[in-house]
């Protein structure tokens, strides 16, 4: 299992007036400035505390990491590198994966056979041939117990001990038992699961929302899930119903209104009618996040945004 990032193969400012009354000003003025000293002070320690979006990037067979203006700030030193999750990313450095901090210095050192992005807390590691998960001091929450798993999400996680796969709750206590011949990660309120061979989607309840049916099937995203039927990808709404009928030989999930798909050997992206908004120009593409997706070109990557328009291209 490898970091969730990878290219698509198959799969206001408010305005504030305000008058101070003459008579008033010398009473008001300190407590004014004051406030408004503190008000500065509030605004920076959020500003400093909020996370920044920091993308992964790969120059040379290095990865690091770019922000959102495509300025490199972490530099390219690492095997292998994936998404930032509220201030950390996993990182391969040699054979062994740990996690970074947005200053590029490992906060939990390199000692994973695999590690995945941090979701709801709790980042998904593999160890000794199994996988449990860690929390964001690197101490294990759940130990490495299962074959198999994916993402936490709404305090559940797909699980499997072998046998079938179901959901665990956060103290890996399975409050879905397993049952299931595949199963992925919750997303909008429902997962993916796999029953006699065909995919449909449950709720965190267990209850079958949409009936399996499919080829396959993937995470709903923007109220939408991508569905593989008669060797075509599609999207379909809640109840299971095409919203997109499928057409497309490769697509990825909707993100910020946005999904990329295939026309022959070439990506572009499509908007939630199914119109075509980013012509297809690209070998690979991945999923938009935080506004910027990756795509390939001739064996290079590089980032555009909601416009079609390149914010990053390493050099030739």
């Amino acid at each position: 299992m490898e970091p969730d990032y990878r290219p698509l193969h198959d799969d206001i400012d408010p305005a504030d007036e305000s008058r101070l009354i003459h008579r008033n000003y010398r009473r008001w003025a300190p407590a004014a400035a004051i406030g408004a000293a503190m008000l500065l002070l509030l605004v920076l320690v959020i500003v400093v505390a909020l996370p920044r979006n920091l993308y992964p990037v790969s120059m040379s067979g290095r990865y690091g990491y770019i922000n959102g203006s495509g300025k490199m700030v972490i530099p390219a030193q690492f095997s292998n590198a994936g998404l930032f999750d509220h201030g950390l990313a996993p990182v391969q450095v040699g054979n062994r994966w740990g996690f970074v901090d947005e200053d590029g210095k490992l906060a939990i050192p390199a000692q994973f056979d695999v590690a995945d992005p941090f979701s709801d807390g709790l980042a998904l590691v593999g160890s000794g041939g199994k996988f449990g998960y860690i929390d964001k001091s690197g101490k294990f929450a759940i130990n490495p117990q299962f074959t198999g798993a994916g993402r936490f999400s709404g305090g559940l996680a797909p699980a499997s001990t072998g046998t079938g796969w179901g959901f665990i709750d956060r103290k890996g206590t399975f409050s879905i038992n397993p049952q299931f011949e595949e199963a992925g990660n919750f997303s909008e309120g429902l997962a993916m699961v796999r029953i006699s061979g065909r995919y449909g989607y449950i709720d965190s309840s267990a209850k079958m929302a949409v009936n399996p049916q499919f080829d396959s099937a993937r995470e709903f995203a923007d109220g939408l899930g991508l569905v593989k039927s008669g060797g075509k990808y599609g999207y379909i709404d809640k109840d299971g119903k095409y919203a997109i009928s499928p057409q497309f030989e490769h697509a990825g999930e909707f993100s910020q209104g946005l999904a990329c798909v295939a026309y022959g050997h070439q990506y572009g992206y499509i908007d939630k009618h199914g119109k075509l908004v980013i012509n297809p120009q690209f070998d690979q593409a991945g999923d938009f996040i935080h506004g910027l997706a990756p795509v390939w070109l001739r064996n290079r990557q590089g980032y555009i945004d909601t416009n079609g328009k390149y914010v990053w291209m390493p050099a030739a």
